[in-house]
Formats: C-alpha cells, structure tokens, sequence
C-alpha cells in the first residue's frame, strides 16, 4: 500500500477543506452556545489550525444524488423492513431456537462510500447485522437469522446485493452504476456465482 503524499506546507492553505472549516467551525458555535462575532472568528481560526495540522485526505466526489433511484430506494427500503420484520417475528415465535448464518458478501462497488451506506443500510434491516468490513476485498460479513437451508442463505446474499445495487442507483457515480450493470450483464452471460 502507498503512503499518501504529504502537500507541501505552502499548498496546504489552498488543500484546505472548506466545507470541513465551514463543519468546524458551526460545531464551535455550538459548543458556546451564542453567535457573537468574537465566537465566529475564533471558530473560524480554531477551525483552520484544526484543518492545517490535521490534515486529511482530498473529499473525493463519490456521490451522485439520481432523485428517481432515491424515491425507489426508499420505498423499497420500507418494504424491507415491514418484510424483514414479519420474518423476524416468525423465527422468534416458531417453537425452535432460529438457527443463524455468518455470510461473506462480496459487494461489486468497494468504494468507501457505497460500501458505508451499503453495510449501514444492511444493518438497518432487521434479522441481518453487519459483522465486519473488509475494505480490500469489499467484502461484508454478515450475520442473518433463519440461515439454516442454504436457499435461506442465497436468499440473504441476494438480498445484500439487491440492497446495494439500491443504493448505487441512489447515491453511486456513473462508475459504480456501471460497474453494476457489467456484473448483472456477467450474472445473465454466465450464471450466478458465489
């Protein structure tokens, strides 16, 4: 892995993250409670010394708000849940203990981005909780509840996928939503794979 490169200390100014200063600096004002000028200007420098010499990487742009893909998403996200919820209850009522998986799903967008709102949004469902993140492989680890019969683990992973792909025509770049077409075009071609 690569070390990040380090900005020379006269460009560090100009790298600065304005909406960072602008985050900072309205956290500083909350904090104090009173929007006096002495307040804003001290939240502003407070902000910018926070920003110099903690600097973080470039914000790249990995979102895209698609208004269409976002009212779907939302809907279907709510039907999720009141799906998701119904098979919750019908696990904890049944006269056995439901028995419980631990899956590796292997996302087909890895940025850190889709891969967050992806797991967040897994997670949200209920009978799944998100285990682990493998970033390198953009890998999630879930673990589910009814995961005995492996149509009942097919089922979760699908569902995984389902949700991310959501997500992708939601908030995703031109290049994931690409990247998701080029893997359901693979899936047709030439099967499911695992």
């Amino acid at each position: 892995m690569t070390s990040p490169q380090r900005l020379p200390e006269a460009s560090r100014l100009r790298a600065t993250q304005w909406p960072m200063v602008l985050g900072l600096t309205l956290l500083w004002m909350l904090l104090w409670g009173t929007p006096t000028p002495a307040n804003i200007v001290t939240g502003v420098l407070v902000a910018l010394l926070v920003v110099l010499v903690f600097p973080l990487p470039p914000i790249e742009k990995q979102a895209r708000p698609h208004p269409l893909g976002i009212a779907r998403f939302t809907a279907r996200f709510a039907l999720d849940l009141v799906v998701s919820s119904w098979r919750v209850n019908r696990y904890l009522l049944a006269p056995s203990r439901p028995r419980c998986a631990v899956l590796g799903v292997t996302m087909r967008c890895p940025g850190d981005l889709m891969l967050t709102v992806t797991a967040v949004c897994v997670t949200a469902v209920p009978g799944s909780t998100v285990l682990e993140v493998d970033r390198r492989s953009g890998t999630l680890y879930l673990h589910v509840m009814g995961g005995e019969l492996e149509d009942e683990r097919d089922r979760a992973r699908r569902d995984a996928l389902r949700l991310e792909t959501r997500v992708v025509r939601a908030f995703g770049t031109r290049a994931d939503i690409d990247a998701i077409r080029a893997s359901q075009s693979a899936q047709e071609l030439f099967g499911r794979w695992r």
